[in-house]
């Protein structure tokens, strides 16, 4: 699972963070509200925390235009305000559920389970791309029907490529979400576990974007 907060409060933020991937999320932070629109636009995000008071753009306005454009990404907005104006204006843009400052960490972390868990019944675990098919439940690749064989770290590779088919996904992110943030090794990695999936899947499915990524063709 895939988890964006967005909330200019750093240590926060990176506090928060710090715990949810000690529960096995994969988190990216951004400080910013137009960035925070930016890449929970992508689509690549099961779930974003959002601040309400941030530069740029604030928490509604962001939550507002994410659901005008069609995106259904379940937000928990967190915020230093208190009163039932607030949260009624914070649910009336489109959010899921409202947390207000300070909290407790271990509600955050049941709420943010709680909206997943509901999201799962409706969310479909397969990715598809042209001819290739990504089962995120049961790990299983198939390319034409025929069923390709994948190490762990091969699999969580081809799947960040998978939610975002068509886009530039960069090594940092794949970094990030595979290898997460306290990676400390050689960033070309990425490169090898790409070269190993072109040599099952085919050199022309996953394309390289010279200074910028990788990309995953629907073709």
């Amino acid at each position: 699972m895939r988890l964006l907060i967005v909330e200019d409060e750093k240590r926060l933020a990176l506090s928060l963070a710090a715990g949810l991937r000690a529960e096995g999320f994969a988190v990216d932070v951004v400080h910013d509200g137009l960035e925070g629109l930016h890449r929970a636009g992508t689509g690549s995000y099961d779930l974003v925390v959002l601040d309400i008071m941030l530069p740029g753009m604030n928490g509604y306005r962001v939550c507002a235009a994410l659901r005008a454009a069609g995106h259904d990404v379940p937000i928990l907005m967190l915020t230093a305000k208190d009163g039932e104006y607030d949260e009624a204006e914070g649910l009336d843009t489109g959010a899921d559920d409202y947390l207000t400052k300070p909290f407790s960490y271990v509600v955050l972390v049941a709420r943010v389970k709680a909206l997943l868990r509901r999201r799962g019944r409706t969310a479909s675990p397969v990715l598809r791309a042209g001819p290739l098919t990504v089962d995120t439940a049961s790990h299983r690749v198939r390319l034409d029907e025929t069923e390709v064989g994948l190490t762990a770290k091969e699999f969580a590779v081809l799947e960040q490529l998978a939610t975002r088919p068509g886009e530039v996904v960069s090594k940092a992110e794949i970094l990030e979400h595979v290898w997460d943030f306290a990676y400390e090794g050689d960033p070309n990695i990425v490169e090898v576990y790409v070269s190993a999936l072109r040599r099952k899947l085919g050199p022309e499915l996953i394309t390289t974007v010279r200074g910028a990524g990788y990309r995953l063709e629907e073709r």
